[in-house]
């Protein structure tokens, strides 16, 4: 079985219990049916049997005329998690340098044109929204962004591109040749520095985290704010902790490939 499948392999209910499940969020945390249709574009009769579907499998709840999330939700996110070790170990590592840095620290994947944060480690809010695991944000404007853009492939940065390099603070970059050329620093510096591009005052800065095999695997993530330390100061002397944290991580998935594939070695007798 491949991964990729055509139109015939597509199940559009699926997809529509998604968008339900999906249009639960800050602004609508306890929608009207109604309110859920007007978000997601479905008919009010087909809102109302997927919501009734989820009603029994246990992931929303209904309070009247008014529709909840259940904490059930939380257990597909406990799914990724418990099927990418990777965050596993990378959490003791995001510990670590929070405590060195004294700021947050964050692992983040690329999805899509967007960055997702997998793993956080928060010691104060310096961002207007709340950065949660599962939280998304526009990869052109982020230190992480950034750094997994410049690593990928080459479709892969022109759908960022193509998705339109909005202005979200002072300095993003909205130009494609100059995103480009930002991306042609990280590769060369090894590691990228943003500010004010996603929120103004924003200062975040992040470094590859590599799989065993070499490839980039997530991003490793610093942020503070403008006027807690500078830009030269992150690069003297917070990117090589973070450098060292990231290596650490890699070091640490390829003991563990290293052990599982003991593990699964045939053994002769009882032992």
């Amino acid at each position: 079985m491949t991964g990729e499948g055509n139109e015939r392999d597509y199940v559009q209910s699926i997809e529509r219990g998604f968008a339900v499940l999906l249009a639960f969020d800050a602004d609508r945390p306890n929608p009207t049916l109604a309110e859920v249709a007007a978000a997601t574009g479905l008919s009010r009769p087909a809102v109302r049997r997927i919501l009734l579907t989820l009603q029994r499998l246990g992931y929303v709840a209904a309070a009247g005329t008014r529709w909840t999330l259940t904490p059930r939700v939380l257990t597909i996110g406990q799914h990724y998690a418990a099927t990418h070790t990777f965050v596993e170990t990378a959490q003791p590592h995001l510990l670590r340098l929070a405590e060195a840095t004294q700021e947050s620290a964050s692992l983040a994947e690329l999805d899509g044109t967007d960055v997702v944060y997998v793993a956080r480690v928060q010691v104060r809010r310096i961002l207007s929204i709340q950065i949660d695991v599962g939280s998304r944000v526009p990869a052109h404007a982020t230190s992480m962004g950034r750094v997994l853009t410049a690593w990928a492939d080459a479709p892969v940065v022109d759908a960022v591109i193509a998705g339109g390099l909005q202005r979200l603070a002072a300095h993003t970059i909205t130009d494609a040749t100059a995103f480009r050329d930002a991306l042609h620093k990280v590769r060369q510096d090894g590691y990228a520095v943003v500010e004010s591009e996603l929120e103004d005052g924003l200062l975040s800065a992040s470094v590859p985290v590599h799989a065993p095999d070499g490839g980039v695997l997530a991003a490793l993530a610093y942020s503070t704010t403008v006027g807690r330390t500078s830009t030269d100061q992150i690069v003297t002397k917070i990117v090589p902790l973070m450098q060292e944290a990231a290596a650490a991580i890699t070091a640490d998935l390829r003991l563990l490939r290293g052990s599982r594939q003991l593990d699964a070695t045939p053994r002769d007798g009882f032992f």
